[in-house]
This record gives structure tokens, sequence and C-alpha cells, in this order.
């Protein structure tokens, strides 16, 4: 049984939620609280696995409820977000804080609520038992390499692309990983999160507040270019053409999801080639794996991230199991090989031939 206690100021949403819990018989509901103090001190009494949390509540609010969490408690915390732009906006800035994921709050109707259940029940089995020292809040880092100002204009053509997908606990690896990217990265960066709409263009502000790159949510007309880093809008594919324009669509989701990773790697491929990087973070499923082998069968190489430092380690394992990694590293050292293979060289040595195979190329 996974013992959850829910969050929430509004007694309706309690009530909604501890039903959509207890409905599952491996869930065991053992609380609600109403704001953050109610909270942590039915966590210190109750012990629970998993905390559901709203972050607009009286008292002390949700992120301060967040921060002394993580601080005192280390467990994993699941945000219940606003759909509106600034519950958006506090989402990502939750996630950064040290929650490892997000649903958005139920609507009105069955069928917004059965959505609702389902991710929430998917998210809070991926996370219970979580390594509490994976719970860590990233350390600022300051944006690396020239400001945006400094190296706009200086960049012309585009002789290589970095593709970067994630998954579950993907906008705190981003906020690890993409402000450690100089401006002079000789190379653009495509990033796949798995995210709702409107999620992903406050994740893109945020990291663009914290990068040296320009960070911005894709566009119809936007073109990969070195220093700036586009963000896949969220129920978008993202791919790009051979002049490096920037496609979005809509077809079918792949893996359950949309924007998958697979698809921006597959044209990377086909359009870059050997100068294509493929890098694939922490995430559930197996997502990045086709693409992955896509990149190696054009000459390109992957970077997966450790075990070690993953939230949930799916997608990099998958990739590793399939031997298409050319690098595994953990979280803190992804920056670092992403600038080393863009230059064309690397900074750590490969993993042992034993524990990661390279695939054949075509």
């Amino acid at each position: 049984m996974i013992r959850v206690l829910v969050v929430d100021d509004s007694a309706y949403m309690r009530y909604v939620l501890r039903n959509t819990l207890a409905s599952d018989p491996s869930i065991d509901v053992v609380d609600a609280a109403r704001d953050g103090l109610d909270a942590l001190a039915k966590i210190a009494s109750l012990k629970p696995d998993v905390v559901t949390l709203d972050l607009e509540m009286p008292r002390m609010n949700g992120f301060e409820a967040l921060k002394r969490i993580i601080a005192e408690f280390p467990l994993p915390v699941i945000i219940l977000s606003g759909l509106s732009q600034e519950g958006a906006d506090a989402t990502i800035q939750a996630l950064r804080l040290g929650a490892v994921d997000f649903v958005p709050k139920p609507t009105n109707g069955s069928l917004g609520l059965q959505s609702v259940r389902e991710a929430l029940l998917t998210k809070i089995k991926q996370v219970a038992g979580l390594d509490a020292s994976k719970l860590r809040v990233p350390g600022p880092h300051p944006p690396a390499g020239q400001s945006k100002a400094e190296e706009r204009g200086q960049s012309s053509g585009c002789a290589s692309v970095v593709v970067i997908g994630t998954s579950t606990g993907g906008p705190r690896a981003l906020h690890d990983v993409v402000p450690q990217l100089p401006a002079s990265l000789p190379a653009g960066v495509l990033i796949v999160q798995h995210m709702p709409p409107g999620f992903t263009r406050s994740l893109a502000k945020r990291l663009d507040d914290l990068s040296a790159l320009q960070v911005k949510e894709a566009e119809p007309g936007d073109v990969v270019r070195p220093g700036v880093a586009l963000v896949a809008p969220g129920n978008y594919h993202m791919s790009v053409s051979k002049r490096g324009a920037i496609g979005l669509d809509q077809r079918p989701p792949e893996h359950g999801v949309r924007p998958a990773v697979d698809v921006t790697m597959d044209s990377a491929a086909q359009v870059y080639g050997p100068a294509a990087l493929g890098v694939v973070l922490t995430g559930m499923g197996c997502d990045g794996t086709r693409g992955a082998r896509q990149i190696k069968a054009a000459g390109g190489r992957v970077i997966a991230e450790d075990a070690s430092s993953c939230i949930i380690y799916g997608m990099p394992r998958s990739v590793v199991e399939a031997g298409l990694a050319d690098k595994v590293v953990s979280l803190e050292m992804v920056a670092s090989e992403i600038v080393a293979l863009t230059k064309g060289k690397s900074t750590s040595q490969a993993a042992p031939a034993s524990r990661l195979p390279l695939a054949r190329t075509a």
C-alpha cells in the first residue's frame, strides 16, 4: 500500500481527491490537510509515502510547505496545478523547488476527473519509494559563457543540433543542464519535455531567465541555430526540416505522449546525420530509444543520464539497455558532455564495454 497525504484548502477538492485515490486498492489515503501548517504536522505523525499539494492556501502556502517538506521530511511531492498561465508559472517554480511532478486539477465533469485520476495514480506509483537523496534542490548555476546580448548575432547557420528529451523529473533536470550551456555552444538545442499545453511556455521562460542560451517555446517559422534552445509546445510534436525550420504538428501521440522525443530525434537524425547529438534524461517509459537508434544509425552520438541521478530511470535505461548510449553520466556532467561532444571531444571516459555496448551503425 502506498500511503498518500492530500493537501488542499478546498474541502470539495479534498473530498474529490480522497475518493479518487481511494478507488485504487494499492493506495491508502492516510489523511487530508487544509494548509501547509496542517500538512507538516500530519506528515510528521503519519509518515506518508507521497504528498499531493495545492499551491494556493492560507496560513502557509504550498511553496513554503514544499520547502519545509523537502528540507525536513524528504518525500515525493506531486503538485495539483491550476490551468491558468499563473498556475503554470507557479507549477514550474514548484518543480524547481523540489516537487517531482504535477497534474492539472480536475475540471468539472466525469471525463476531466477520469483523466486526472489516471494521471495522478500513475505518477504516485512512479515516485513512491523514491530515494530521498534524489529530492535535493539543484543549486543555482550562473549562466555559462557570454551573455545573450554579446552572443546574439555572432552565429550564422547551424553546424549541429542537440535534442534533449525528458519526462518525469525533467523540469528539475533541465534547470540543472540548460543554464550550464554557454551562449557560444556551436549547436542549436531542441528540448522535448512531456508536458501539457501552457506549461511548456512557462518552462521555456524560466529557463531563459536562468540561461546564457536564448530559450523559447518553439513556434512555426523558428529556425534551429547556435545559441538558441527551442522547447516543443505541449500537445505538439516538433520536427526540423532540411533547411533547419521548425515544424509543429498534431499527428497521433507516440508512447501516449505529444510531444514525443522520438519524433524530434528522428527528424534531427535525417537532417543533421553525424552532426546530431541525442540526450535522454529522467523519465518513465522508452520514448527516445527509437530516436537514439536513428541518431546512431546516422553517425551521431547519444548521451544518457545515469541511474544515480535520475528521478525515474526509465527512458535513459531503455537507451542504455539497447546499447545506444555513447556516454552514461550523472546529471551534473551532462552539460559538460554536451559542450565537449559538440566541439568534437569528450571530458570523460566512456562507460566500460561490459556495461555499455555500442550499437552498430548502419
